[in-house]
């Protein structure tokens, strides 16, 4: 039974897997760690009938005698009557997205536009009618509808990617993507879940016919492409991490199953390695770097971090190993930038008491954590003097609980005050993660600027894009160490840069192959190779960092 929704029936065999039984019948069930029983998301409640599971830190002794079980963990011994919980479907319609919904949005991707073709590239392609940019993301996919003759936007969309039931990173997926059936499994939800719908929508709000589109383009990182096309991703993550391909032409929709006029062209974004993919290389084509002076970074925060530094004569790029922390993974009381997550943190210095800010109306009761709102709460908790420079509690008064083997937590909502009638909490655990995504991000910029013989100071400019970027408060991003410190005004949220330099490739063959001349001419800098990284790595798991002059200390 779904809450609040229909009641589905479900055949299986004897000592079936709960989660499996599910995705195989389309019930939408959570499960950011791949069914590893580690992130506690596919929470059901056991209405009645024989389910056995195992035990889990997740479920507590109240939670275990009101029914409650992760849904990877249970074996379905006999009839039974499970509880889905709403929030089990949320990551696929309620996550907010960097994409063109807003007004600001829309005005921040026509001036992106106008500047991309004030800048010695040429506007029209060789097809006419309709096109349709997408932009597939780990976590979201973001989908444009454009008129090839007059460039306007006609409609716009976005979704959950619905592969994120089989993990919430690309390590995970990949790891489905090699079981049986698993390619086509993964394929079936980006394509007939995910993409398929989002065209739908698209050609209803603009009363067209999808068979009346000509051109596509697609930009995604490197393990969202070979997915769409089913292509073996498993050497992405296996020394000597080299993709199946970098570039791949003279694609059709139909090649990829997408249901477009008979012989649509097809245009993949190209990658430029393992972890830097055509999410990227459209994206710096938006940010303009190439055709600036000075020294710039491009910053794109989401499910993976990567980066790209340079202007007009170079571009070096990387990617970093942030986890899912940025998007709620790893954290007790972690979420997508759903209804119900706390974007942002205030604690009062004097009494302790946090004041939340919280995604939904007016009326939204909290239900967990997302990443903008783990920076604020962080960098709150450590200028309150609540944590210390290596995330231990050290205050804090009544709102830090410990349990008996001294684990501490700090309860930003009480029972009575959330949607999940439990405390939300962020404990030392979630706060260790969290300082390694941060390091992360934080050392890979230096690795870059150092292995140029350069400094944080010589940047001109930083942009950051993806989804989380847009609730980021830069000063507590610089106060926790994420962020270099720079003066604030040399930042700027530029938004979904994938999906608005999808939208240019689409509108012009000139920009397209713009796109792929970056591509070839960008030099993949592999941090786990490069000397001295872990050294910076771990010089920056510390509030701020442990070389405190780096933040003015």
């Amino acid at each position: 039974m779904i809450q609040d929704g229909a009641d589905i029936t479900i055949r299986a065999d004897l000592g079936g897997n709960l989660l499996e039984l599910a995705r195989n019948a389309g019930v939408y069930i959570d499960a950011p760690c791949g069914a590893n029983g580690v992130c506690g998301k596919c929470r059901v409640r056991i209405v009645s009938g024989e389910v056995k599971s195992g035990t889990s830190r997740h479920i507590t002794d109240a939670d275990h005698a009101a029914g409650w079980r992760l849904a990877c963990c249970c074996t379905v011994e006999g009839d039974s009557i499970i509880e889905v919980p709403d929030a089990a479907s949320d990551f696929r319609t309620g996550i907010q997205t960097a994409g063109l919904s807003s007004t600001q949005e829309q005005e921040r991707y026509s001036e992106a536009i106008d500047a991309i073709f004030a800048a010695d590239v040429k506007r029209g392609c060789a097809e006419t009618g309709i096109g349709v940019a997408i932009d597939i993301g780990t976590t979201t996919v973001g989908a444009a509808m454009l008129d090839l003759r007059t460039g306007a936007l006609l409609s716009k969309a976005s979704a959950g990617n619905a592969q994120i039931r089989y993990g919430a990173d690309v390590i995970n997926r990949i790891i489905a993507s090699t079981r049986e059936g698993g390619r086509a499994d993964l394929r079936a939800a980006i394509l007939d879940e995910t993409l398929i719908p989002l065209v739908s929508e698209l050609s209803a709000e603009v009363g067209v016919d999808p068979l009346e589109i000509t051109r596509c383009v697609v930009a995604g990182n490197t393990t969202m492409e070979h997915l769409f096309l089913a292509e073996d991703a498993e050497s992405i993550r296996l020394e000597p991490y080299e993709p199946a391909f970098l570039e791949k032409t003279g694609l059709t929709a139909g090649d990829a199953g997408l249901p477009f006029r008979s012989g649509s062209k097809l245009i993949l974004a190209p990658n430029v390695g393992s972890y830097v993919g055509g999410d990227i290389t459209s994206g710096v084509l938006t940010s303009m770097i190439w055709n600036m002076d000075g020294l710039h970074l491009l910053i794109d925060l989401g499910t993976n971090g990567e980066l790209v530094l340079g202007n007009r004569d170079f571009l070096l790029c990387c990617a970093c190993s942030a986890g899912p922390a940025f998007e709620g993974g790893e954290i007790s009381c972690g979420m997508r930038a759903t209804a119900g997550a706390i974007e942002s943190v205030r604690i009062d210095a004097d009494s302790m008491t946090p004041t939340p800010e919280i995604i939904g109306d007016e009326n939204t009761l909290p239900a967990g954590i997302c990443g903008s709102g783990l920076i604020d709460l962080v960098a709150e908790l450590f200028r309150c003097g609540i944590i210390d420079a290596s995330g231990k509690f050290t205050g804090g008064g009544g709102r830090v609980r410990r349990d008996e083997y001294g684990g501490a937590s700090f309860i930003v909502a009480f029972a009575h005050e959330s949607a999940t009638g439990s405390d939300i909490v962020i404990s030392e655990i979630d706060i260790d993660n969290f300082i390694r995504a941060k390091a992360a991000i934080f050392s890979a910029i230096r690795v870059m600027l150092n292995s140029l013989d350069m400094t944080v100071e010589m940047l001109s400019g930083v942009q950051i894009a993806g989804g989380i970027g847009s609730g980021i408060s830069v000063r507590n991003a610089v106060s926790i160490g994420m962020l270099p410190a720079l003066q604030e005004e040399k930042y700027s949220y530029v938004g979904n840069t994938s999906l608005t330099g999808a939208c240019a490739m689409l509108l012009s063959d000139d920009a397209a192959d713009k796109v792929f001349d970056l591509g070839r001419n960008m030099t993949y800098l592999e941090l786990s190779s490069y000397p001295g990284y872990m050294d910076e790595f771990i010089a920056a798991c510390f509030l701020p960092h442990t070389d405190a002059r780096l933040f003015g200390g």
